[in-house]
């Protein structure tokens, strides 16, 4: 995470209600929005030479909060430790999930921008983990160019889930990087430490993951303020959600946690595409009998389903693939 931050320019820490926390090298200050970054200029369609580019119209930008936690902005300071937001600095990536507002057309909504790393957090047992949401979850990272960390809690009850082991594995020989740890007895609490420290990472996970017992652990009373924002948001399920916030770490980095974003609808992710988001079957893409028509469903010739029947990919793993292209 970036703190190389001169007078006028920071990171946004936190959202709520149409105002901004922006964090420099050096204070913390409250802002607003210009008027203007709310707008979205409109411009002709035709040639560029049968018409000049001159703006033909203003539209405002509907539904959608154009900050993000953690975009990189300059401001203009009132001069009473408030400011005003007048440029959001380009992203180097966005977390993104499919939102909509009852009777309105889905829509994009970024969760966290300038992030380093995705912590899908589950329980290794009470509750059982929901590997079909992994899946989900990781398909998200996927396409958000992201690498991911699995974190599983609750160590010490493994044994309540024999399969566990054997399912982590697979996932290890994909490629995924998966940290277990337990806050009752603290162990691989270091390691997830190192984990986080230096970096921006975004948890996401279901309640009762003992995420908050986590967050604690990890860093005294952290846990109790990421739950204070959690229990005063109010959007959940696909309604936007109001209040985000970014926390610091004392070694340096960030957590920023995604309470009330329970399933993390796709965004972005077109159907046809997406087995490129499955990184065992990605080198597989277009060498199906049908080429890239391929759906891999019932197609004679699918690479994909060779690969499944020989061992090669996790039919768990085919399954979550399938249910993700009939709802993503």
């Amino acid at each position: 995470m970036s703190t190389n931050y001169s007078d006028g320019q920071g990171v946004v820490f936190r959202k709520n209600l149409g105002h901004y926390s922006v964090h420099t090298k050096t204070k913390e200050i409250t802002c607003v929005i210009s008027s203007l970054l709310r707008k979205e200029l409109v411009y002709p369609t035709a040639a560029p030479s049968s018409l000049r580019r001159a703006v033909q119209n203003v539209r405002e930008i509907e539904h959608v909060d154009p900050l993000a936690i953690g975009d990189e902005v300059r401001f203009v300071e009132a001069g009473d430790g408030s400011g005003m937001i007048t440029e959001i600095l380009p992203r180097r990536n966005k977390l993104s999930r499919q939102a909509a507002v009852p009777g309105q057309h889905a829509f994009e909504q970024v969760i966290v921008a300038n992030a380093d790393q995705v912590v899908p957090v589950f329980a290794a047992a009470n509750p059982t983990p929901r590997w079909g949401l992994l899946d989900r979850y990781l398909v998200s990272v996927e396409a958000a160019g992201l690498p991911a960390l699995i974190c599983i809690t609750k160590l010490d009850l493994a044994a309540q889930n024999p399969e566990l082991e054997e399912t982590l594995a697979e996932y290890r020989r994909i490629g995924y990087r998966v940290q277990l740890v337990s806050t009752v007895t603290g162990e691989g609490l270091a390691e997830l430490r190192q984990s986080l420290a230096g970096r921006t990472s975004v948890l996401v996970g279901k309640s009762g993951v003992g995420k908050t017992s986590l967050l604690n652990a990890i860093q005294p009373g952290l846990g109790q303020r990421v739950k204070a924002v959690s229990q005063g948001k109010q959007g959940k399920g696909m309604h936007t959600t109001t209040h985000f916030e970014m926390f610091p770490l004392a070694g340096g980095g960030a957590i920023v946690d995604t309470p009330g974003i329970r399933e993390l609808s796709l965004w972005g992710v077109e159907a046809d595409d997406l087995a490129l988001y499955f990184p065992e079957m990605r080198p597989l893409v277009g060498k199906c009998k049908f080429g890239l028509g391929c759906q891999h469903d019932e197609e004679p010739g699918c690479a994909i389903r060779k690969a499944v029947m020989g061992g090669e990919i996790s039919p768990y793993r085919y399954q979550s693939y399938l249910k993700l292209r009939v709802a993503p």
